[in-house]
């Protein structure tokens, strides 16, 4: 919680006149049951017939001022609580926006760790957990101690004998408070899992839910969440079975005090004014116990969301940035081979540490030519890109990029290098020049030559608008060809070094795809083109072939190297172009 409550510093003025506040509003509700012991015992007990309009003055005096007392007690209570919910909706609007900033830079590994469902849950669920609490501590944290102490105090004041009957009890309030905290704290982390495992649920349903309904399996997908849904709400029960036992416990324990006020109260003849006055005081420290009782309950879940947006926000998501080899600084990393605008040199690389995703990749090249990465689901096309681009760093081996390791240029730098088109990209909900420029500052005439090359003009300028077409949330108003060739054209708009396109055209026509391969060779002749494809079409006239198979390069060379010596691509063209090959 300690690394949450910082981002209250901006606003300490606003809750420190709310502490102020709540503090005179706490101390003026004490003052009611002293004037009340008051009137009863000095006033109304003095009461005169000869003089009864004096004493009748006295009663109305004090009588107003008891309800002054009271209008202070109530309007500095709704003042501080309002100036808590200020504070404490602004302090969660920084935390979440740091969260945020946060978890957008973390490293690809770090965010594997965490789980992008855990990550949402967090930002979410737990920043309102955490400002919950804030908001209760600063309207009750005050309030409550203030009470209990001063109602104490009062009491020794009033009536000392019968206020140790009062004081007995406390410790064992307390005993039970601070058990059932801990305890609690434990439970709601399990809580809060759980409600990383509900998110990860509805965030796959709500993903796949075409392919859920064309596989008619939402029964199946409902009967999965009701579990997790189910698994949630026993932990939840047990939790909040837990920490409603402190409202029950104080009321039951104070209760047993004021039984005994009542009897010694009545051995010791004490006076009604005096009794009225403890009744009052217990009923003042009653609800400041049950103030305590829900502030425990409400930390207890804030501690535990607290814990979990320390350890993202504590995250280093800096990646280290080596020296090239001979300077000093950090650690040094070798000079790659100066003829080649990409390089990997005996590159290994596991996700989970134990077993390799890719094994011995060795392969260069040159500015300006092209690579085609060619293989089946999960053989590891994808992480060499997530290798070049840094998402990753290799386990063994060295990536290099115009003969400089990757780990030695700052991440920023490294990506300007690069254009980039992933299959499963993403586009917003704005217009399609905008998507295209993506918040760079980017010439028209050079949004409009990449739309063109990705040949994406074709049907923009049929759209309501042209380039000033809104796409739809999810940009579910275009097909998956025109969703592709616009995520094209933003790779190209900025005219990029090298061009990554991950299987980007598999929505593509082969007329279109053909079109667009002669047009990027026309119109970006510098650009170094690195191309990962499941089809033997959008590699076959690449300067340089790598076939993937499980992790392993099986075979690296031109179409026609392949053909004769690589089983494994002879298979595939044969397959998809369906020609045999002797």
């Amino acid at each position: 919680m300690g690394e949450c409550i910082r981002y209250l510093g901006p606003y300490k003025k606003t809750v420190a006149w709310g502490l102020v506040i709540k503090f005179i509003a706490s101390v003026s509700e004490l003052m009611l049951p002293l004037i009340l012991d008051y009137l009863i015992d000095d006033v109304a007990a003095a009461y005169d017939p000869a003089n009864g309009r004096a004493t009748i003055i006295r009663i109305v005096i004090f009588g107003v001022i008891m309800l002054v007392f009271a209008a202070i007690c109530i309007a500095g209570n709704i003042v501080a609580n309002r100036l808590s919910a200020v504070s404490s909706g602004k302090m969660t609007h920084d935390l979440r926006y740091a969260l945020f900033s946060k978890t957008s830079r973390l490293r690809s590994e770090q965010v594997d760790g965490f789980s992008m469902p855990s990550l949402i849950s967090r930002l979410t669920s737990d920043t309102y957990y955490v400002n919950k609490t804030v908001a209760e501590t600063m309207r009750l944290g005050v309030r409550a101690p203030i009470l209990l102490i001063g109602g104490l105090i009062l009491c020794f004041v009033i009536e000392p004998f019968l206020a140790l009957v009062l004081l007995i009890c406390l410790p064992i309030v307390t005993v039970a408070f601070v058990f059932i905290t801990r305890r609690s704290i434990r439970l709601f982390n399990a809580v809060q899992k759980d409600g990383d495992g509900v998110v990860r649920s509805m965030q796959e349903n709500i993903t796949g839910v075409r392919v859920v309904k064309a596989l008619s399996k939402s029964d199946y997908e409902t009967g999965k969440f009701s579990g997790v849904n189910e698994k949630l709400r026993k932990n939840e029960y047990r939790a909040n079975q837990m920490t409603l036992l402190t409202n029950p416990l104080a009321t039951l324990i104070l209760n047993l005090g004021l039984v005994g006020i009542i009897v010694v109260g009545m051995y010791r003849e004490s006076s009604a004014g005096d009794l009225l006055a403890f009744l009052s005081l217990f009923t003042i420290i009653l609800n400041s116990m049950l103030g305590f009782s829900k502030i425990f309950v409400t930390i207890s879940r804030g501690i535990a969301s607290g814990s979990r947006i320390r350890k993202v926000l504590d995250e280093d998501e800096r990646q280290e940035v080596y020296a090239d080899d001979g300077k000093e600084g950090a650690t040094s990393c070798c000079r790659g081979d100066g003829r080649y605008k990409i390089e990997f040199r005996d590159v290994s690389f596991s996700y989970n540490g134990n077993e390799d995703n890719l094994e011995h990749i060795t392969f260069g090249i040159k500015p300006g030519e092209t690579i085609g990465v060619i293989g089946g689901t999960g053989s590891g096309k994808s992480t060499i890109i997530n290798l070049l681009l840094r998402f990753y760093d290799a386990r063994e081996g060295e990536v290099y990029v115009d003969g400089r390791d990757v780990r030695a240029y700052e991440p920023e730098a490294l990506r300007k290098k690069f254009g980039v088109a992933f299959q499963n990209d993403f586009l917003y909900s704005g217009t399609v020049r905008d998507n295209i420029k993506y918040f760079r500052d980017i010439p028209d005439e050079d949004v409009q030559k990449a739309s063109e090359c990705a040949q994406a003009d074709e049907f923009i300028g049929a759209l309501d608008g042209g380039m000033d077409f809104v796409i739809g949330q999810k940009a579910m108003n275009l097909s998956g060809g025109q969703k592709q060739r616009v995520i094209i054209a933003r790779a190209l708009a900025a005219s990029p070094e090298i061009l990554v396109l991950d299987d980007s055209s598999s929505a593509l026509d082969y007329a279109t795809d053909a079109r667009f391969r002669r047009a990027l060779t026309r119109e970006y002749p510098a650009c170094t083109k690195f191309i990962v494809a499941q089809r033997v079409s959008a590699v076959k006239h690449a300067d340089l072939i790598v076939v993937m198979d499980d992790g392993k390069m099986v075979g690296i060379g031109t179409h026609d190297e392949l053909v004769e010596t690589c089983e494994d691509y002879r298979e595939i063209y044969s397959a998809q172009m369906g020609e045999k090959v002797a």
